[in-house]
């Protein structure tokens, strides 16, 4: 069986000791690919260090909105730079973040504008980090998809995800009908999370993405515990139970969703 982990932070300092078994572990329940997103520059290019050790390893560059105040003039420039690498498959982690004060809500829209403008140069799907804004950023992502579609862009038809869905049904229904993919992590398996199963039970399953957002969501039976990709498998294994299909049906989806979406290469060890 073949998994992938679509958002998972091998680049934070949780990894730092053991990266290499955490690898090798996830390597052993089949993950093929894993796709470690950016929070800033200096996890950007970490991220990046770790795609050129390890063959599996994808990145995503970009500032995550709590970081925004780390933009300057320079970063720009070098988020471009970093995103002619050839193991850089998206941009992200971006959005909007208005459950934390760590960045003024009007600073987060301008470099989250900035960023997709920067994905369109570079014909690069975005991975996209909501927390309760949505009502700002659905208006910001669906005329950057407009723009797309106006310039005849290709990637108007796959233009990112929304990781770690928490949102309604609803929500997620319109989502999917502009193209967007849908990443489910770990509190799809928790008893209290009825918004998430019923989100990873009804919808198309083309549109969903199985992420772990490791070292944090760690799922059952690993709560509270550091989360790391081999865990992606207990997600899987729920999300087809929700379903009613076998694990290996998920998986073979879910994993053609993520090359449809992120067109990632084989790099070989």
């Amino acid at each position: 069986m073949q998994l992938c982990d679509t958002h998972c932070h091998l680049n934070l300092n949780n990894f730092r000791d053991d990266v290499d078994e955490v690898i090798q572990r996830a390597r052993h329940v089949g993950i093929s690919r894993i796709l470690v997103p950016g929070l800033d520059l200096p996890t950007s290019q970490a991220a990046l260090e770790l795609a050129e050790r390890y063959p599996e390893i994808h990145v995503a560059i970009g500032i995550h909105p709590n970081d925004g105040l780390t933009w300057t003039d320079d970063t720009l420039p070098q988020l471009r730079q970093m995103a002619a690498h050839p193991k850089v498959v998206a941009i992200g982690e971006i959005g909007l973040d208005y459950y934390r004060d760590h960045c003024p809500h009007e600073v987060q829209q301008t470099i989250f504008k900035a960023q997709l403008q920067l994905a369109g140069e570079a014909n690069l799907p975005v991975v996209i980090h909501n927390r309760d804004a949505f009502q700002d950023l659905w208006p910001i992502l669906s005329n950057w998809q407009d723009e797309l579609f106006a310039y005849r862009s290709s990637l108007a038809t796959r233009p990112g995800v929304l990781h770690s869905f928490d949102g309604s049904l609803s929500d997620a229904l319109i989502i999917i009908q502009h193209c967007f993919f849908i990443g489910i992590n770990g509190p799809v398996t928790y008893k209290n999370a009825a918004n998430q199963q019923q989100v990873a039970a009804s919808l198309p399953e083309a549109f969903l993405l199985l992420e772990t957002d490791a070292p944090f969501l760690t799922p059952h039976p690993h709560r509270g515990e550091r989360n790391e990709p081999s865990f992606v498998q207990y997600i899987n294994s729920k999300i087809a139970a929700l379903r009613g299909i076998i694990p290996k049906q998920l998986a073979e989806t879910t994993t053609n969703s993520a090359d449809r979406l992120f067109l990632w290469r084989t790099f070989l060890a």
